[in-house]
C-alpha cells in the first residue's frame, strides 16, 4: 500500500504524523499539491507537484492511484473517485470513507454548496483537535497494519 496524500488542504499535524508513519513502517507516502511544500528528507516520503487549477491535483492522484492505496483527503469528490478505483480515502479527522458512507457524504456537501449558492451561510468543521488527530493516528496505524 502507498499513501497519496491531497497535501495543499492538509493540516501540518496530519503531515507529520504521515511522515512519522512513513519511516516507522517503511510506506511510500506522497504528497501532491500545486505549491511547493517542505518535507522531510526520507527515502519514504516524496512531493509531486502539479499545475495549479481546478481538481489539478485530485485527478493526478486518480491517474496514479492503485487498487488497495491509501488517500489522505477532506474532499468528498475526490474520496468517491478513489473508492470507486478500489482504494481507500481516510480524512485528516480520522474518518475512513466506505462505499457504505460515501453516498451521504456526497449529498450532505452537495446540499451545503446548493446553500452557499444560494447565499445561506454555513459554517465549517470546527478547529481540529487532539481527539481528531489521534482518531487519525490510530486508524492510520491500523490501516498500516493490516
Amino acid at each position: 500500500m502507498d499513501i497519496w496524500v491531497d497535501a495543499d488542504a492538509c493540516p501540518i499535524v496530519i503531515k507529520e504524523i504521515l511522515y512519522r508513519a512513513a519511516d516507522r513502517t517503511h510506506t511510500l507516502v506522497t504528497l501532491v499539491a500545486n505549491q511547493s511544500l517542505r518535507i522531510p528528507t526520507s527515502a519514504f516520503i516524496r512531493f509531486l507537484r502539479v499545475g495549479s487549477g481546478f481538481d489539478v491535483a485530485d485527478d493526478e492522484i486518480v491517474k496514479r492511484l492503485r487498487e488497495g492505496d491509501l488517500v489522505i483527503t477532506a474532499d468528498i469528490p475526490l474520496a468517491a473517485e478513489v473508492i470507486d478505483k478500489g482504494g481507500l480515502a481516510l480524512n485528516p479527522r480520522g474518518e475512513l470513507y466506505s462505499k457504505e458512507n460515501i453516498t451521504s457524504r456526497l449529498y450532505v456537501r452537495d446540499l451545503m454548496e446548493s446553500f452557499r449558492a444560494t447565499g445561506i451561510e454555513t459554517q465549517g468543521p470546527p478547529p481540529m483537535n487532539q481527539k481528531d488527530r489521534q482518531l487519525f493516528a490510530n486508524t492510520l496505524n491500523k490501516l498500516l497494519s493490516s
